[in-house]
This record gives structure tokens, sequence and C-alpha cells, in this order.
């Protein structure tokens, strides 16, 4: 699984991807990350890569010209693999779960995806309509980089890779995942028993885990309806207990 980064700040990703899963993912070849700086293919001496906008306005523009040349060089580096090239944007779709499944199945061994990470007022319209296939948002909020949205989307999608995370049934039952049928998952718990006077259900202490599944849906549900009653909105859900 390969993700170029177009960055003007890739000191943003080098932490991240040494700690943690995405660092042993790195490690063990499941994940490769290159970094390119879009400061390096500016055409003057200055290394230029934002400008006036054009009709007036607050801020600055990147200019297209720095990040064609870093998009071409992620491009040419490896074109075997098919490729995509991603503008983390909030003008964008939204990410999702089904979304980053999707990508975490293709992936690997046979794609790689290009982010494209800007700063300032925006980026240069034409490089977006030459080089970019899809925008993604990452919610409606406005970041001063989006570094943290492309990390985002990274660890997103590696974590869903067989061999990556300790135990692979840990994103089956999480949040979002087909096994929960799209719902919040629900609360838990773990030792001590008792913490400042709450106790844990004794549903999870019954050892019947057929009443354990059950009470869990029903967890699920109720959290989902208080929390997030568009999911159940959005999806259409065959549990006949999801209304």
């Amino acid at each position: 699984m390969e993700f170029d980064i177009l960055t003007l700040f890739p000191q943003i990703f080098i932490g991240s991807l040494e700690t943690s899963i995405l660092g042993r993912a790195r490690e063990k070849g499941i994940l490769k990350v290159f970094l390119h700086q879009i400061r390096d293919f500016a055409l003057d001496k200055h290394r230029t890569t934002d400008d006036l906008p054009y009709g007036g306005g607050p801020g600055m523009v990147m200019k297209p010209e720095p990040l064609f040349g870093a998009w071409k060089a992620a491009k040419d580096r490896n074109p075997a693999l098919e490729c995509r090239t991603i503008l983390l944007s909030p003008q964008g779709r939204p990410m999702s779960q089904d979304l980053v499944q999707g990508w975490a199945g293709e992936m690997p061994g046979k794609g790689r995806l290009i982010l494209v990470c800007w700063r300032y007022e925006g980026i240069d319209e034409r490089f977006i309509e030459e080089c970019v296939d899809e925008e993604i948002s990452l919610g409606d909020f406005i970041l001063t980089g989006v570094e943290i949205a492309a990390l985002a989307l990274i660890d997103s999608i590696t974590r869903l890779v067989p061999g990556v995370l300790g135990n692979e049934q840990s994103s089956f039952t999480e949040s979002f995942s087909e096994a929960s049928s799209g719902l919040l998952e629900g609360p838990q718990y773990t030792r001590p028993p008792e913490f400042r006077g709450r106790g844990v259900p004794e549903v999870l202490l019954s050892g019947d885990h057929k009443k354990i599944a059950s009470w869990r849906m029903d967890q699920a549900l109720s959290r989902t309806k208080t929390r997030r009653p568009d999911l159940l909105r959005r999806k259409s859900l065959d549990n006949p207990r999801i209304s």
C-alpha cells in the first residue's frame, strides 16, 4: 500500500508515521509513504509557492506550477501501480467508513493514492482541473493546513489492511462497520469491576454470549438513535429492531 503526499510541511508527518500502528505497518513493509516537498518544484530562486489571487481578496493562493511539478514527480515514481489523486478539501465528498473500506480493499499491491495538502486560501483551480481525481472532506470545518486530514485518511485506510492490527477482529465490530450494521459501537468495560461506585452491567459478567450480543446491539442502537440519528436515516438496515 503506497501513499504519495504533496506538502509544504513534510515534518508534520514524520512522528505519526514512525509511531504505533502506522510505524509497525511501515516496518513490516505493508505501508509505504513518500513525501514530496512542493517548494522543491518552485520555478524561482526564492522557491515561491503562492501568490496574490486574481480579482483581489484576502490571503494567498498556491501557484499551479510547483504543485504540478510535485504531482508529476509523484505520478512518475511508480507508474506500474494504478494511481488516484486526492485533494483534501472542505468542498469534497465527506469521508466515511464505506469509502476507506473500499480503498483498503483495492490498494494493497495494485494501487496508490497521491494526497495533495494545501495551505493559505486555496489552490489555483487549474491544477485541480488538470490533476485531481477526487476531493475528500474530513468534515464541515476548516483547518490551518490539511496535513492532519491526510494523516487521518492514511490511518483509517491502513488499519483495515490485513496484518496491520494486532487483532484483525478489532475493526470488524467498530462503529460504522458492516458487522455492527453501520451503528455506533456501544459502551465498553474492563477491570476493575467497580470504579468510583459505578459497576459493570451484570449481563457482561453472565458468560451468556447470546445475551451479551443482544445487549450490545440494544446499546448500539440506543446510542446511535441518541447521538447520530442521521446514520439510521442514511442506511437501509435489514435488522427489524432498527426503526
